[in-house]
């Protein structure tokens, strides 16, 4: 599920004027002064930014918290109905205190996503609380993570502010700090929230409830939702029936309005010492709902990637030119772009990795792209440490692929897009093999690699070896989505070459791959071989220890090429962040 297209950017009179959190099917919580900032006439509207290509929803205030209109003032609430419900599922609200942490010196990360000048489509700021002190009963004070961080600024107003680690909501962003290189900020927590709006207490769940146990029943809540099992009164109460204890309230006698509600009702309502074995039976009742099993399965990975393309330099060759972005929401923002000598590559793409992760929405499925000249095409970035402190590799971090840049032309991209609009249809791969025996000719590897259910082009050797270069020189021309293959595949020798029967380690390599890949969709290669490399970095001699993943899906990647977007929206007149 992607949680985070309960995001919200709120427009008044056509103009951004700040952020929004969907809490029900039809309710946006936001800032007092992000709504009235255009004057109480103007037309609202919100804009859910992670469903690209969904249209803006009228919507009208229906509750406040009695904001006075000075920066200091209290009460700087806004409840917002949406003229409809929207399908996308609410934010998950985290327990009380939940932003603390456990100890005084391990903060926990806190993400917000906000829509400041120039940054229409969203943008991201890493915070922490150091103080659980509340300021004048009302709000808390948000420190920067880092010093050289993304600062609040006007367009965060109204923020969920959320738990880097599971989405889940402990606040809302009302002010930025006000002085010019001051990092600091203020939320208003989610219980003095409910104190201005009293449905929100129903909303927030009680710290009885682990994490895990909160995340599957969403996730099972969801899927049940889109198989369109949400539709029977009756049986949301007696979903709820079935799984109280003998000491959980009743059901509201007027029932529950739809299957989200039921679930809040579990997490909010019910608590002492038997809630999570309540959450456990009300889980368990919702996955054994008729035809669940069944349902429509999750959509693919809504991939958000971050592309690192490493580049000769002509600065000779001890330098190396370094450009890294990110794309969010269709979008792309640069990170970072710099000739480096090949000694600080390594360090640089770790700095800057890290820096692109502040553009990409809370929650969303990351993905780690290497653009690479052909002759760099076997590079072992998923060998790469993750950071200076953490030497555990890169591809048993995160989703790592990597990518010829002769593939980028604009032709290669469009004969792709066409392949990978096929390839959606798919639930399983089956890899095309070259073998070290036997293989065939280029020119009929390309035949068979332009058929429609080709997909994945497997590979016995690696891609220097001469007997099998022009066969992988075409698979990346033809051009094949995937590409696999072991950087220690089996070595060709040109005397002896391998007949690639029993005891070659290219064909153990290709049959492994051919077991593992057979039923998990094209699109989700990419989580499969990171957990692949976990396996490989846990276990001795495991046969992916090597593997090197060529997966290009030009879907998932904004046109580097687009009109800049336009002018950034005015937020001048906003008192607060």
């Amino acid at each position: 599920m992607n949680s985070a297209e309960w995001h919200a950017r709120i427009e008044s009179a056509g103009q951004v004027a700040g952020a929004g959190f969907l809490v029900t099917p039809r309710k946006v919580l936001t800032c007092a002064h992000v709504v009235r900032q255009g004057g109480a006439a103007n037309a609202l509207t919100v804009t859910f930014t992670e469903r690209p290509g969904s249209p803006a929803v009228p919507a009208r205030v229906i509750a406040d918290g009695g904001w006075g209109g000075g920066a200091t003032d209290l009460g700087d609430l806004a409840v917002l109905e949406l003229a409809h419900e929207v399908p996308i599922a609410p934010a998950a609200l985290a327990p009380v205190d939940a932003a603390h942490g456990q100890r005084p010196d391990r903060p926990r990360k806190l993400v917000v996503y906000g829509f400041p000048v120039g940054f229409d489509e969203g943008t991201l700021a890493e915070y922490r609380i150091t103080a659980t002190q509340l300021l004048n009963r009302e709000w808390i004070q948000l420190e920067a993570w880092q010093p050289g961080g993304q600062p609040l600024a006007p367009g965060f107003s109204g923020a969920a502010v959320t738990l880097q680690d599971t989405g889940e909501v402990v606040g809302m962003v009302t002010a930025a700090a006000g002085a010019p290189g001051v990092h600091n900020g203020r939320m208003m927590p989610t219980e003095v929230m409910a104190r201005y709006w009293p449905d929100l207490e129903g909303l927030v769940p009680t710290s009885d409830h682990p994490t895990a146990d909160r995340a599957r029943l969403r996730e099972l809540v969801e899927k049940a939702v889109r198989a369109g099992l949400d539709g029977d009164p009756v049986r949301r109460v007696r979903l709820y029936e079935a799984a109280r204890g003998p000491l959980d309230p009743d059901a509201p006698p007027e029932g529950f309005d739809s299957l989200w509600s039921a679930a809040l009702f579990v997490l909010c309502e019910v608590d002492g010492a038997d809630a999570a074995a309540t959450v456990g039976r009300f889980t368990a009742q919702v996955e054994a709902l008729p035809a669940l099993s069944q349902a429509v399965p999750a959509a693919a990975p809504d991939w958000s990637p971050i592309l690192v393309d490493l580049q000769h330099s002509g600065a000779g060759d001890g330098h190396v030119r370094v450009e890294v972005s990110a794309y969010s929401g269709g979008r792309r923002h640069p990170v970072g772009s710099e000739t480096v000598p090949q000694s600080r590559m390594r360090a640089y793409v770790q700095d800057r990795i890290q820096a692109a992760f502040r553009y990409l929405t809370p929650g969303c499925d990351e993905l780690l792209a290497f653009a690479l000249p052909r002759d760099w095409i076997d590079l072992e970035v998923d060998r790469w440490a993750n950071a200076p402190d953490d030497d555990t590799p890169l591809g048993a971090v995160y989703p790592l692929v990597v990518t010829d840049q002769a593939r980028l032309r604009p032709g290669t991209r469009h004969q792709l897009t066409r392949a990978w609009q096929r390839l959606d249809a798919l639930t399983g791969v089956r890899v095309h093999r070259v073998e070290c025996g036997s293989p065939e000719e280029p020119a009929r590897l390309r035949l068979r690699l332009r058929k429609p259910d080709a997909c994945l082009a497997g590979f016995a050797t690696a891609p220097a070896e001469p007997r099998t270069r022009p066969h992988f020189d075409t698979s990346l021309t033809a051009p094949a989505p995937v590409v696999v293959w072991s950087r220690g595949g089996c070595v060709v020798g040109p005397e002896e070459p391998c007949a690639g029967g029993d005891g070659c380690s290219g064909k153990t390599f290709l049959d492994e791959l051919d077991a593992c890949v057979a039923a998990v969709p094209p699109a989700e290669l990419p989580r499969q071989v990171l957990a692949l490399r976990e396996e490989a970095a846990a276990e001795d001699g495991h046969w992916a220890h090597d593997i090197q993943l060529l997966w290009d899906d030009p879907r998932v990647f904004a046109d580097p090429h687009a009109a800049p977007h336009a002018g950034p929206s005015a937020h001048s007149h906003s008192p607060v962040a």
